[in-house]
Protein backbone atom coordinates (compact mmCIF):
# COMPACT_ATOMS: atom_id res chain seq x y z
CA UNK A 1 0.00 0.00 0.00
CA UNK A 2 1.16 3.51 -0.62
CA UNK A 3 -0.08 7.00 0.04
CA UNK A 4 0.91 9.90 -2.15
CA UNK A 5 0.51 13.62 -2.28
CA UNK A 6 -2.64 14.92 -3.95
CA UNK A 7 -1.89 15.91 -7.58
CA UNK A 8 -3.54 19.31 -7.16
CA UNK A 9 -0.87 20.45 -4.68
CA UNK A 10 2.17 20.66 -6.99
CA UNK A 11 0.01 22.30 -9.65
CA UNK A 12 -1.17 24.88 -7.14
CA UNK A 13 2.42 25.59 -6.07
CA UNK A 14 3.56 26.08 -9.68
CA UNK A 15 0.61 28.41 -10.32
CA UNK A 16 1.53 30.30 -7.13
CA UNK A 17 5.14 30.69 -8.30
CA UNK A 18 3.93 32.00 -11.68
CA UNK A 19 1.54 34.40 -9.93
CA UNK A 20 4.40 35.79 -7.83
CA UNK A 21 6.43 36.41 -10.99
CA UNK A 22 3.48 38.11 -12.72
CA UNK A 23 2.79 40.27 -9.68
CA UNK A 24 6.46 41.21 -9.47
CA UNK A 25 6.42 42.25 -13.12
CA UNK A 26 3.29 44.31 -12.54
CA UNK A 27 4.17 46.01 -9.25
CA UNK A 28 7.88 45.75 -8.42
CA UNK A 29 9.02 48.55 -10.68
CA UNK A 30 12.69 49.30 -10.09
CA UNK A 31 12.78 48.31 -6.43
CA UNK A 32 15.49 45.60 -6.14
CA UNK A 33 14.21 44.43 -2.74
CA UNK A 34 10.82 43.52 -4.20
CA UNK A 35 12.50 41.69 -7.10
CA UNK A 36 14.72 39.69 -4.76
CA UNK A 37 11.81 38.88 -2.48
CA UNK A 38 9.65 37.81 -5.44
CA UNK A 39 12.49 35.65 -6.80
CA UNK A 40 13.04 33.95 -3.45
CA UNK A 41 9.33 33.19 -3.04
CA UNK A 42 8.96 31.94 -6.63
CA UNK A 43 12.03 29.69 -6.38
CA UNK A 44 10.88 28.32 -3.01
CA UNK A 45 7.43 27.49 -4.37
CA UNK A 46 8.93 25.90 -7.49
CA UNK A 47 11.32 23.82 -5.37
CA UNK A 48 8.48 22.73 -3.13
CA UNK A 49 6.46 21.71 -6.21
CA UNK A 50 9.49 19.87 -7.62
CA UNK A 51 9.73 17.80 -4.45
CA UNK A 52 6.08 16.82 -4.84
CA UNK A 53 6.71 15.74 -8.43
CA UNK A 54 9.98 13.88 -7.76
CA UNK A 55 8.79 12.08 -4.62
CA UNK A 56 4.98 11.90 -4.69
CA UNK A 57 4.75 8.82 -2.44
CA UNK A 58 5.18 9.96 1.15
CA UNK A 59 4.36 6.67 2.89
CA UNK A 60 4.39 3.07 1.70
CA UNK A 61 3.68 0.00 3.80
CA UNK A 62 3.75 -3.78 3.53
CA UNK A 63 3.86 -6.74 5.92
CA UNK A 64 7.55 -6.12 6.75
CA UNK A 65 7.26 -2.42 7.62
CA UNK A 66 6.97 1.05 6.13
CA UNK A 67 8.98 3.38 3.92
CA UNK A 68 8.79 7.05 4.85
CA UNK A 69 10.02 10.07 2.90
CA UNK A 70 12.39 12.26 4.88
CA UNK A 71 14.11 15.51 3.99
CA UNK A 72 13.79 16.64 0.39
CA UNK A 73 13.72 13.25 -1.32
CA UNK A 74 15.28 10.61 0.94
CA UNK A 75 13.46 7.46 1.93
CA UNK A 76 13.88 5.46 5.10
CA UNK A 77 12.77 1.87 5.64
CA UNK A 78 11.36 1.04 9.08
CA UNK A 79 10.43 -2.44 10.18
CA UNK A 80 7.32 -2.88 12.29
CA UNK A 81 9.58 -3.71 15.25
CA UNK A 82 11.16 -0.24 14.97
CA UNK A 83 7.77 1.50 15.09
CA UNK A 84 6.68 1.98 18.67
CA UNK A 85 3.35 3.66 17.98
CA UNK A 86 1.04 4.74 15.18
CA UNK A 87 -1.58 7.29 16.12
CA UNK A 88 -3.59 10.22 14.82
CA UNK A 89 -2.69 13.51 16.47
CA UNK A 90 -5.70 15.84 16.57
CA UNK A 91 -5.34 19.53 17.33
CA UNK A 92 -7.77 22.38 17.49
CA UNK A 93 -6.74 26.02 17.44
CA UNK A 94 -8.75 29.13 16.75
CA UNK A 95 -11.68 27.17 15.43
CA UNK A 96 -9.55 25.13 13.02
CA UNK A 97 -9.11 21.39 13.36
CA UNK A 98 -6.04 19.52 12.21
CA UNK A 99 -5.09 15.87 12.06
CA UNK A 100 -1.66 14.34 11.52
CA UNK A 101 -0.63 10.72 11.25
CA UNK A 102 2.20 10.14 13.70
CA UNK A 103 4.67 7.27 13.36
CA UNK A 104 6.84 7.04 16.46
CA UNK A 105 10.06 5.15 15.68
CA UNK A 106 11.81 5.80 18.98
CA UNK A 107 14.59 8.17 17.93
CA UNK A 108 12.43 9.84 15.26
CA UNK A 109 8.80 10.82 14.85
CA UNK A 110 7.31 11.08 11.37
CA UNK A 111 4.25 13.27 10.82
CA UNK A 112 2.01 13.18 7.75
CA UNK A 113 -0.93 15.42 6.95
CA UNK A 114 -3.98 14.47 4.92
CA UNK A 115 -2.55 16.52 2.04
CA UNK A 116 0.65 14.50 2.04
CA UNK A 117 -1.15 11.19 2.28
CA UNK A 118 -4.00 11.90 -0.11
CA UNK A 119 -6.28 10.29 2.49
CA UNK A 120 -7.51 10.95 6.00
CA UNK A 121 -4.87 10.14 8.63
CA UNK A 122 -7.44 8.09 10.52
CA UNK A 123 -8.02 5.84 7.47
CA UNK A 124 -4.28 5.42 6.94
CA UNK A 125 -3.77 4.52 10.61
CA UNK A 126 -6.48 1.85 10.30
CA UNK A 127 -4.86 0.44 7.15
CA UNK A 128 -1.47 0.35 8.88
CA UNK A 129 -2.99 -1.44 11.87
CA UNK A 130 -4.39 -4.08 9.50
CA UNK A 131 -0.97 -4.56 7.87
CA UNK A 132 1.01 -4.71 11.09
CA UNK A 133 1.76 -8.26 12.15
CA UNK A 134 1.67 -8.75 15.95
CA UNK A 135 5.12 -9.37 17.41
Amino acid sequence: MQWRIRPVLPVTKVVGAAAVVVLALAFAGRDPVRWVLAAVVAVALAGWALRDLVVPVRLAADREGVIVTTGFARRRRLTWAQIERVRVDRTGRRGLRGELLELDAGEAIYLFSAHELGALPEDVAAALADLRVPA
